[in-house]
């Protein structure tokens, strides 16, 4: 089978079919579909590929359609932005998946060229070592965009817990490297016995920090997550604007079969004005809330800037405290060199006014009246990026995601959203609320676990206890650089070994 999958790796144009291919079946294990064990076949098959490559620019090719691959059927939902106002964006749809998925993978084409340089023998280590820093780099470089790592394809696992320990960064490499061991272990019979038991040692890990104990709360507070279902072509028309809003009203107001909630959410940009310039509208939605507190989705001006903000009300029109979204999606909330770009016509697709909005001035926790505690609001995208959690000042008692999801579509955008919350809640070990104006709207525990949730595309107001946080985790004391520092130390490691004499591919241990 090596002989075989060594001509496929050198054949000019199957090769890279097989390779775009595999990383095609990688995405699976992401959702809707979710299917773990074939994402990690699919992978061993891809890497595979990339270690039988007969050169250092051919295993960079190969590895760049691994990631292409994958990153197309992963992101697929790109589309759906664009095709809100198709007149003004729908030119760009048939590029966004295409192109951002072969920018995206870059990182892989190149981190796999770099593992060629390792001798024979160690490239099955060293790959997957180079793909991890690979996805440490896609997360942070040009703003980054972390969106669907491998690590993620755990959630319905026990091994997502291992997130509270290295995060999901790490959870990613860990997979990869099991991959990887994987497509080794099948020339030895010694080999696959050791990947079995490092399997056994992967489930039996994630089973242990799955064993956890979830804090009781008697005094829970009941948190109310608004979702009035607006879609996003209809949103901001004028002939429906005020449709929406006097659902989420409407929303508020109503009279809970349980106990009454001590705080009501709305999603982001939820209140159709800036705020500020319409004191009636906020004053309304305040009323509808009370005898709860509001916090609300809202956007607003400042001097000649604009904000996307979440606001907390303790008064009909004077928030007590506001924070501004400051991880910004690029070429959706601003674009690089708007000014240039917009004589081209390219504008973001949320932008209302100018160039779109502008940042804050980053993560921020702020206090809330009694057993609510401290809260870590998010605004949609942030909630994909640990570090805008990491980078507060403090820990918060509960993180809060207010987001507008009606841009993802219905087939798995607002899916893979909500999962990418809910590894947030696990790295950090706390509880997560998250009022989409779409859906999917949730609740969810310090293990990640949906305890209560609102169907996509249905209007609805959720009452929830929000549950306790758990001690703090492991990944959110030390975060993401030591494991980076590693990587990167036993990288630079082997290529140290790099033997620089030529090996027969064919003869080559690996």
């Amino acid at each position: 089978m090596r002989a075989q999958m060594q001509r496929l790796a050198g054949a000019k144009w199957k090769g890279l079919f097989a390779a775009l291919f595999f990383g095609g079946i990688a995405a699976i294990g992401q959702e809707p579909f979710k299917i773990y064990s074939l994402s990690v076949v699919a992978f061993a098959m891809g890497l595979g590929l990339v270690l039988e490559a007969p050169g250092w620019k051919r295993a960079g090719l190969l590895g760049w359609m691994v990631g292409t691959g994958y990153f197309i059927v992963g992101w697929s939902w790109l589309v759906q932005p664009f095709l809100v106002d198709v007149k003004a964006h729908g030119w760009m749809a048939p590029f966004a998946v295409v192109l951002l998925a072969a920018a995206m993978s870059s990182y892989w084409g190149v981190a796999s060229a770099l593992a060629h340089f390792v001798r024979p023998r160690l490239r099955w280590i060293a790959l997957p070592v180079a793909l991890g820093l690979a996805e440490y780099t896609r997360g942070w470089a040009f703003t980054g965009f972390s969106w669907g790592g491998p690590g993620l394809i755990w959630m319905e696992t026990p091994v997502a817990q291992l997130a509270a320990w290295v995060g999901a960064y790490g959870l990613g490499w860990v997979t990869l490297a099991f991959a990887s061991a994987i497509y080794v272990a099948i020339y030895g019979r010694w080999r696959m016995a050791a990947v079995v038991v490092a399997g056994l040692v992967l489930a039996g890990l994630g089973v242990l920090a799955d064993q956890r104990p979830l804090p009781d709360r008697a005094d829970a507070p009941i948190v109310r997550l608004i979702q009035p279902n607006a879609p996003q072509h209809l949103k901001w028309d004028q002939d429906w604007v005020m449709t929406w809003f006097e659902r989420a009203v409407a929303l508020s107001s109503a009279d809970p079969d349980g106990p009454a909630p001590d705080l009501v959410v709305w999603p982001e940009s939820s209140i159709p004005s800036l705020q500020g310039q319409a004191p009636g509208l906020e004053a309304q939605a305040y009323e509808a809330a009370q005898p709860a507190r509001l916090i609300a989705g809202i956007q607003r001006r400042e001097g000649a800037t604009y904000r996307n903000s979440i606001v907390y009300y303790e008064g009909p029109a004077e928030p007590a405290w506001i924070y501004d979204k400051h991880h910004l999606v690029p070429f959706g909330e601003f674009v690089p060199f708007g000014d240039l770009l917009a004589k081209v016509g390219i504008r973001g697709l949320a932008q209302q006014e100018g160039f779109g909005f502008s940042e804050g001035t980053g993560p921020e926790i702020h206090q809330l009246p009694g057993a609510l505690g401290a809260v870590i609001p998010l605004v949609c995208y942030e909630a994909i990026f640990p570090r805008d959690i990491r980078g507060a000042e403090g820990r918060a008692d509960w993180i809060l995601q207010a987001t507008n999801d009606a841009w993802f579509g219905t087939f798995s955008g607002p899916q893979q959203h909500l999962i990418q919350a809910r590894f947030r809640a696990i790295e950090f070990g706390l509880p997560l609320a998250r009022a989409a104006n779409t859906g999917i709207s949730a609740m969810i525990d310090a293990k990640g676990n949906v305890t209560a949730s609102l169907p996509l595309n249905e209007a609805g107001f959720l009452d929830a206890p929000l549950p306790a946080p758990m001690p703090e985790t492991l990944y959110a004391r030390i975060g993401d650089i030591p494991f980076i520092v590693a990587l990167s130390a036993l990288f630079a490691g082997l290529l140290a070994f790099a033997r620089r004499k030529s090996v027969d591919p064919v003869t080559a241990p690996l």
